[in-house]
């Protein structure tokens, strides 16, 4: 038993949902909104990330290159569906990714979409 209770208390805090909307709105140009009746973040019309109906997953849009990258780095955080095999983005699973990698996986999918002169504007910023 006490094995258990000490892989609790190591285990990486996950994110909740007031911080995974805090770092997408804090990138230029995001919005709320929905999609298939989920909360959605948006850069104009495109869809950047939303949470996936079952309510664990947030569907994130990355391209094909990206999503292998983050399939092979963190397996037990990232995942794909038969559903999204075809589509360029990839599943986080929300009680198992780092809150202090939320910025770096936002920024990922921010890039994606985001306007070119928005990227280098940002790029440009000192942070």
């Amino acid at each position: 038993m006490p094995r258990a209770r000490a892989r609790r208390r190591r285990a990486s805090p996950s994110l909740s949902w007031a911080r995974l909307r805090a770092g997408f709105l804090a990138l230029p140009g995001v919005v709320e909104g929905s999609s298939y009746g989920t909360p959605a973040f948006r850069v104009g019309k495109k869809l950047l990330a939303r949470l996936r109906e079952d309510g664990e997953n947030l569907v994130l849009r990355v391209t094909f290159e990206e999503r292998e990258t983050l399939l092979a780095a963190a397996p037990q955080v990232f995942h794909v569906t038969e559903h999204y095999a075809g589509y360029p983005a990839v599943l986080v699973r929300l009680a198992r990714v780092k809150a202090s990698d939320l910025p770096r996986i936002a920024e990922l999918a921010w890039r994606g979409v985001a306007p070119r002169r928005a990227v280098a504007k940002w790029d440009a910023e000192p942070r």
